[in-house]
C-alpha cells in the first residue's frame, strides 16, 4: 500500500522542466510548448537568463493570465527560473543571439556555445530541488542528458527541427556521404556542383555538395553536431514541433528505422494566445502591428507575397539590390522585413527608382527587425512567403495554408526545403546553392530569378493552383492535428501519461537505458 506522501505525489501534477537555447527560434517555440502541457494539467518551469527571462515573460505571462492549467492553485502553471548568464567574455546584457551582428565575428558565437556548457551547475541544483518529471532541452546543451540521467530524470530532446531535416542530419552524421559519392565533373571530389544521395531515406533525397555541412572544410561544427547527436541518442526521446500528418514517412523512418522515440506536439505556434505579440521582443511595436494590417487590408485577397528571412540571416547590399529588383519587377505587392544591421542605409543597395516606389507606399512596405508574423501569415491578402526555410517559419506558413519561395542559406535550411519542395510539393526553389553562414559570401541571385519564382508561386497557373491547393489542404491538417483528437493533441497526452506512469512506479532513469522507438 502507498505511504501518505506518495499518495500525495500522485496528486501532484506533472512537472516539466524546460531548458531552452538563447536564441528566438528556440525559446518561442519552447514557450508555446509549455503553454500546450500547461493546458493539460502539467506544472512548467523554464530555465533561463535574466535577459532571456526578459524575452519570454509576456508570452508566459499570457500564458497564465488565460489560466489554461484549469486550476484554482496559486502557482502559475508555467514559471520562469532565473539564473546568472556565465561570464564567457560577452558584453553585459548579450544574452540572446538576437544581440548579435555580422560584425560580431565568429568568437562570439563560439561564446554562446561555451556558456551553454557552463549553465550545467545551476541545472544541477533546481533538479535536485525540484526533481522534475522530465526535462526538455535543447539539443546544444548535451551535458543535460547525463545531468538528468544522473538524477534519475528523463531527458527529451528539443532542437525545433523538422523530422525530415533530423532524419537527413541523422543519416548525414552516420554514413557521411561525401566521403563516399563520385564526383561526376572532371573526376574532382571537390566540385560543387556535385550531386550527393543521402542514403536509406522513404525519397530520394539529393543535395549539391556546396548546399551540405562538408566535415573537412567545417571540422569544429562536425564534431559540434557528432557530439550532441551521440547526447541526444543517449536521451528517453525527442520533442518536435510538427505534426504526424506533414511528414509521416520520415516519423515511420525516425522512431522504426533510427530506432528513436518521438513525439510530435505541434504546429506550437497554434497555441499561442495572442498571434500579434508572438515573438515579439518589443512590447512598444503595437504601431507596426497596427500600420501593417491595416495595410494588408486593403489588398485584394492572395495578392500579396510576404519576404522574410529570420533573426539571424544577413544579406550584401548586391542581394539587397537584386531582391528589390525581383520584388519590383515580379508586380505583386509585398510586405519585406529586413533584420537588424542589414542594409540601413538605403543608398548602398536600392536600384533606381525603389526608394519613389517605396515612398508611394501602395506596392509595398518595409519593416525593421520584428514584425507579426503570425497574423501576417493568416491575413486572407497573403498569396506567397519567400523564406529561409527556418522551420519555425516554415511550419506558421504551413499553418496558414501559404505556398512559399524557398531561399535556404545555413543548417538545416536546405534539407527544409527539399521538404517543402519536393515532398510536400507546396514551394518554389529560388535555386540557392551555398552552405553558408551570416559571416559568410553567399552567391546573389539575380532580380530576374527572383521574380520568375514568384510568378510560379502566386501567379495564374495549374502549377501554382497546385501549390495553393496543397499549402491550403496541409493548414486544414495542421489545425486538426491540435485539436481535440488529433494527432499532435493525442502525442502530448501519450507522452504526459508514460511520464506519469513512470512516476508512479517509481522508475529510476538513467542516461544510456533509452533508445527504443516510441509505440
Amino acid at each position: 500500500m502507498a505511504t501518505r506522501d506518495e499518495q500525495r505525489q500522485q496528486l501532484q501534477p506533472l512537472h516539466i522542466l524546460f531548458l531552452p537555447f538563447f536564441a528566438p527560434g528556440h525559446l518561442i517555440p519552447v514557450v508555446d510548448m509549455a503553454t500546450i502541457f500547461s493546458a493539460r494539467g502539467a506544472r512548467c518551469t523554464i530555465l533561463t537568463t535574466p535577459v532571456n527571462a526578459d524575452i519570454i515573460r509576456p508570452a508566459v505571462d499570457r500564458a497564465n493570465d488565460s489560466n489554461c492549467h484549469g486550476t484554482d492553485s496559486p502557482s502559475p502553471a508555467v514559471d520562469i527560473s532565473v539564473v546568472p548568464f556565465p561570464d564567457v567574455g560577452l558584453p553585459p546584457g548579450m544574452e540572446n543571439l538576437i544581440s548579435l551582428t555580422p560584425a560580431h565575428g565568429a568568437d562570439y558565437n563560439f561564446k554562446f556555445i561555451q556558456a551553454a556548457q557552463l549553465l550545467r551547475e545551476p541545472f544541477d541544483r533546481l533538479i535536485a530541488a525540484n526533481r522534475p518529471d522530465a526535462v526538455v532541452s535543447d539539443s546544444f546543451f548535451r551535458w543535460s542528458a547525463d545531468a538528468a540521467g544522473e538524477h534519475g530524470v528523463p531527458r527529451l530532446v528539443f532542437l525545433g527541427s523538422s523530422v525530415f531535416a533530423r532524419c537527413c542530419s541523422e543519416t548525414m552524421l552516420r554514413t557521411n556521404p561525401l566521403e563516399t559519392t563520385t564526383a561526376t565533373t572532371d573526376d574532382d571530389p571537390d566540385d560543387d556542383a556535385q550531386l550527393v544521395s543521402l542514403p536509406g531515406l522513404p525519397h530520394r533525397v539529393q543535395l549539391r555538395r556546396s548546399q551540405m555541412m562538408d566535415p573537412r572544410k567545417r571540422p569544429a561544427m562536425w564534431a559540434f553536431h557528432k557530439d550532441n547527436d551521440a547526447a541526444d541518442q543517449r536521451s528517453f526521446g525527442e520533442v518536435f514541433n510538427s505534426f504526424h500528418e506533414l511528414e509521416p514517412d520520415y516519423v515511420e523512418h525516425f522512431r522504426t528505422t533510427l530506432g528513436r522515440r518521438a513525439w510530435l506536439v505541434g504546429p506550437v505556434a497554434l497555441a499561442s494566445k495572442d498571434m500579434a505579440k508572438r515573438g515579439s521582443t518589443n512590447n512598444t511595436k503595437a504601431h507596426v502591428t497596427d500600420d501593417c494590417l491595416r495595410w494588408l487590408d486593403a489588398k485584394r485577397a492572395g495578392s500579396v507575397v510576404y519576404v522574410s528571412f529570420g533573426t539571424f540571416t544577413s544579406f550584401s547590399p548586391a542581394e539587397l539590390r537584386e531582391l528589390a529588383r525581383g520584388l519590383d519587377l515580379s508586380g505583386k505587392d509585398f510586405v519585406w522585413i529586413i533584420s537588424s544591421g542589414t542594409g540601413t542605409d538605403g543608398s548602398e543597395w536600392m536600384p533606381e527608382g525603389f526608394a519613389e516606389l517605396m515612398a508611394r507606399g501602395d506596392r509595398g512596405i518595409i519593416i525593421r527587425d520584428w514584425a507579426p508574423q503570425t497574423l501576417i501569415l493568416n491575413h486572407p491578402a497573403m498569396g506567397g512567403f519567400m523564406t529561409h526555410c527556418g522551420w519555425n517559419s516554415a511550419l506558421e506558413a504551413v499553418s496558414a495554408g501559404v505556398p512559399m519561395v524557398t531561399w535556404p542559406r545555413y543548417a538545416d535550411q536546405f534539407y527544409n526545403e527539399k521538404l517543402i519542395v519536393d515532398v510536400l510539393k507546396v514551394g518554389v526553389s529560388i535555386g540557392a546553392k551555398d552552405f553558408a553562414s551570416p559571416l559568410e559570401r553567399h552567391e546573389v541571385i539575380g532580380g530576374e530569378v527572383i521574380a520568375g519564382c514568384i510568378g510560379r508561386l502566386m501567379g495564374s497557373s495549374e502549377e501554382g493552383d497546385a501549390l495553393r491547393k496543397k499549402a491550403k489542404d496541409l493548414s486544414v491538417k495542421a489545425r486538426s492535428a491540435m485539436a481535440k483528437g488529433g494527432s499532435s493533441y493525442d502525442d502530448v497526452g501519450r507522452l504526459m501519461g508514460e511520464l506519469m506512469a513512470r512516476r508512479s512506479s517509481g522508475e529510476v532513469t538513467r542516461a544510456a537505458s533509452f533508445g527504443t522507438p516510441a509505440d
